[in-house]
């Protein structure tokens, strides 16, 4: 599947290429092309406006714009062709047959013998118009011919550099083309091996606990008889395989709305100060529990633009693995205060720790430093990844500091709202104060 998409990239990327090419070179050449004649067609418009005949003789021109290679012929109402100022006889011969087809208000480029003859055909409009009373000559259009076999030439040395730049450019261009596919294809397949990653985590998260609530329910099958009592723990080996799992599908749902962008936080001004005393008195307990002190600093009235159901949720996962991971005799800290208009929140613990290069992946889904540990403490690998989610939602930064046997520290800071002006009080608070 990649594969294939990277070749649709190429072809893709290649022919935007040609196309940019293609574009690039046509204007090239028109605007060649048009510079170059353009000079010329203007005196050959002047030469053939201004030409006129009067008395028997060629008025020359008010402003004569001279180029050896423009000369004027008359042709008349019975289609002769006549050279008013003439040359060389060689010169003239087959002259007639040159400017034949060409029609009154035409400019045209002709190939004649090896060279290139730029003419155009002018009506003339004096009265005076017989100049030849004794052949009856009478004037009908003024033709105008430049030798442009320089111009034509260096266009078609233009051309050939296009096509021959082009045929070479193939193979730049499809190079250009797969490197800039492979380097697209870079997050696509980093997407797509992180996808297959989760399934196959998931898979292996929720074989565990299904495996559980099977092997247990066909033992309870065996022995058909035997009384509730007899197979309470098999009971609550099935009740605690299956709480696990709705944690676990719990947590992927989570997951997958923020993945979709679908699940939307209800955010108004919270009492942050509050939600932690609140998570901190649900956690009382396992300090007794666990013989694990928990030590609480919280400044009253931080307050901050959020979802409180969702500060609730992160709270309780940094309280969770701050206990789950601290051994007997340890401690839990728990701070809350503003510093640098921020308010901030930290769970500190003095507990296994975290091993260095694992601390940049403990956001990851799934990701257990010490997994058969973190799966017998019930943890599924998802709550960290769901934290992270939280506090980005709320536009704040999480942080972590962790040393190997001495215990770890996340700081969560959250902005404040712009109109908070110190701790606990906002600008209307002071002014009524």
């Amino acid at each position: 599947m990649l594969q294939r998409t990277l070749t649709q990239l190429t072809i893709i990327n290649s022919f935007v290429f040609f196309i940019i090419y293609f574009l690039f070179t046509a204007i090239l050449y028109g605007y060649l092309s048009y510079r170059l004649f353009d000079r010329i067609d203007e005196a050959m418009r002047w030469h053939a406006s201004e030409f006129r005949f009067a008395n028997g003789q060629v008025v020359p021109l008010a402003n004569p714009i001279f180029d050896p290679r423009i000369f004027v012929l008359m042709r008349s109402t019975d289609g002769r062709t006549l050279n008013p100022v003439p040359f060389r006889e060689e010169e003239l011969k087959n002259i007639a047959e040159i400017t034949a087809a060409i029609e009154v208000g035409e400019l045209t480029t002709e190939e004649y013998e090896g060279h290139s003859y730029r003419m155009m055909s002018w009506p003339y409009t004096y009265q005076e118009n017989i100049y030849d009373p004794a052949t009856n000559f009478q004037i009908d259009s003024i033709i105008v011919i430049s030798i442009v076999d320089s111009e034509v030439q260096l266009l078609n040395n233009c051309l050939w550099l296009i096509v021959s730049g082009g045929v070479i450019s193939v193979f730049g261009i499809v190079l250009a083309g797969f490197l800039l596919a492979k380097r697209a294809m870079f997050p696509i397949q980093a997407a797509w091996e992180k996808q297959q990653q989760f399934v196959s985590d998931v898979s292996h998260e929720l074989r565990s606990p299904l495996t559980g609530i099977y092997s247990n329910a066909e033992l309870m099958l065996r022995y058909p008889d035997r009384s509730i009592r007899e197979e309470c723990h098999r009971i609550n080996a099935i009740m605690q395989e299956s709480k696990r799992m709705t944690k676990l599908i719990a947590s992927l749902l989570t997951l997958a709305r923020s993945d979709s962008g679908k699940s939307d936080l209800s955010l108004g001004v919270i009492n942050l100060s509050a939600v932690v005393h609140e998570v901190v008195s649900h956690f009382e307990v396992f300090k007794e529990l666990n013989d694990i002190s928990l030590a609480v600093t919280i400044a009253p009235a931080v307050e901050i633009i959020g979802d409180k159901d969702r500060l609730h949720q992160l709270l309780v996962i940094l309280l969770d693995n701050a206990f789950k991971f601290t051994p007997a005799g340890g401690q839990v800290a728990v701070a809350c205060h503003i510093a640098k208009k921020n308010a901030i929140v930290s769970v500190s613990d003095t507990g296994v720790g975290i091993v260095p290069e694992n601390v940049p992946r403990i956001f990851d889904r799934f990701f257990r430093g010490d997994k058969s540990r973190s799966r017998n403490a019930g943890g599924t690998g998802l709550g960290l990844a769901i934290a992270q989610w939280i506090v980005e939602k709320h536009g704040g930064r999480i942080d972590v500091k962790s040393s190997l046997g001495k215990g770890t520290n996340f700081i969560v800071s959250f902005p404040l709202p712009k109109k908070t002006a110190g701790p606990g009080r906002t600008e209307t608070d002071k002014k009524r104060g």
